[in-house]
């Protein structure tokens, strides 16, 4: 049966959600540590262009791979036809995410640009350039595009039906090269989450479990004799 809940990556993948807030929290303090430059509007549409729009028309065409965290994956000739079905997901949500990533990047970018110099005590980069600043928040909002779309990929495919699933064909190793963005190291092998049998206990919401109780057997007539002495015995 393919499902998706039994696959571990899936569920680091929705770390993204807790981490994306920190990183606006991280380019609002990189931000800070310099003061805008004479054309603030043009140097901001730079900035998203490198680091947002850039990669999300590279993963328009070639979107991420669910069972890679960036840094390392899962081997692409070790997963099991569980893995190789889900990679095989529709491609429009995936891309959906990377044009809702691309247009919420820009007013947050314009926004915490325009509120850094309040930050300015805590910025880490006092005395760096405006060039240096706005090189550097660029590989942290591809960084956010990156985790926008597998975030909701992984939301997506966590949500769908094992019904649903069961019609999918699974992705041979040259098609998911092809089709999916796949970067890191092949170093992730997590066994996959598997139910717990019940033993005994009425599942919530199905039929009772049937447990085999020992039967005691009853000696056959006969087979052994009474050796204690009867009452008349005993009286005389």
């Amino acid at each position: 049966m393919i499902s998706a809940r039994r696959e571990p990556l899936l569920w680091l993948q929705l770390l993204s959600g807790a981490v994306l807030p920190l990183e606006l929290l991280l380019l609002l303090l990189l931000l800070a540590g310099v003061d805008p430059g004479p054309v603030p509007a043009l140097e901001r549409l730079l900035a998203w262009a490198i680091g947002v729009l850039t990669p999300a028309v590279l993963l328009w065409r070639q979107p991420g791979d669910p069972f890679s965290l960036l840094m390392i994956q899962a081997p692409l000739r070790a997963r099991s036809t569980n893995q190789r079905t889900l990679v095989a997901a529709p491609l429009f949500q995936a891309r959906a995410a990377v044009v809702v990533a691309a247009v919420l990047l820009l007013p947050a970018l314009w926004w915490l640009d325009a509120a850094a110099p309040l930050a300015g005590p805590m910025a880490p980069l006092q005395e760096a350039s405006r060039l240096v600043v706005l090189l550097l928040a660029a590989p942290l909002l591809a960084l956010m595009v990156w985790q926008i779309q597998q975030l909701v990929q992984a939301i997506a495919l966590l949500m769908r039906s094992e019904q649903v699933l069961q019609t999918w064909t699974p992705l041979s190793e040259e098609q998911l090269q092809k089709q999916r963005l796949s970067p890191g190291l092949p170093l992730l092998l997590l066994e996959p989450f598997v139910a717990p049998r019940s033993s005994g206990v009425d599942p919530p919401g199905g039929d009772p479990v049937e447990v085999d109780l020992p039967v005691a057997v009853e000696p056959e007539h006969g087979s052994e004799q009474d050796d204690s002495p009867g009452l008349d015995q005993q009286v005389g």
